[in-house]
Parts: C-alpha cells; structure tokens; sequence
C-alpha cells in the first residue's frame, strides 16, 4: 500500500509559480513512477507529468517548459514546480503512483485527495 498526500496548492496571478508536493508514505516509494494529473471543471482528468524511479521524465505539451517534475526519495516526495502559470492551468491536481511509468491513469492504483490550484488574470 502507498498513501499520498499532496500540499502547495492555492490562488494565484498568471504568471506566477506554485511548487506542488506529494508525500508518500508506504514502502517501495523509491522503485514507483510517480505522476501528477489534474482535473480542471467540466473537464477529465488529465496527465501532466511522470517521472520514472530513475528519474526520467515526461510531460504534457501543454505543460512543457513550464512545468517541472521531480523527486527526492530520502523524503519519499514528489514535486511539481509550476511556472508561467495560466489560467486554464486551474485545476484539481492529483499525483499518483505505481511501479509502471505510465501516462494512463487507468493503471494507476494509489491516488492522493488532490490540491486545488487556481490561476487568476
């Protein structure tokens, strides 16, 4: 079992920056890929950002060059550092986790409760 809980989110001016976090608790935390989803409204939920137990890392194209994902595993935490914050990023934003990298939150088994992030212009 792995239970996550995200912090860091809040309200704030395009183009601003928000760092989300997501701690884990749980073993295995070092041997999961680890990924944020947002859900924003009226919309599905959708990926954002994956980053595998070694590091490597994916991203949305809508979030590419703005958005880092990261990970600490002495801390068993995840981070998403938001910059250049529009709008339309305003969102629920979920991390998530499971021992197979992947872009697919069907496949995903552990979820946080989510973090609202507001963007205002």
């Amino acid at each position: 079992q792995v239970q996550l809980v995200e912090s860091g989110g809040g309200l704030v001016q395009a183009g601003g920056s928000l760092r989300l976090s997501c701690a884990a608790s749980g073993r295995s935390f070092s041997t999961y890929g680890m990924a944020w989803f947002r859900q924003g409204p009226g919309k599905e939920r959708e990926f954002v950002a994956v980053i595998s137990w070694i590091g490597g890392t994916y991203y949305a194209d809508s979030v590419k060059g703005r958005f880092t994902i990261s990970r600490d595993n002495a801390k068993n935490t995840v981070y998403l550092q938001m910059q250049s914050l529009k709008p339309e990023d305003t969102a629920v934003y979920y991390c998530a986790a499971d021992p197979r990298t992947t872009m697919d939150a069907r496949r995903y088994d552990y979820w946080g409760q989510g973090t609202q992030v507001t963007v205002f212009s």
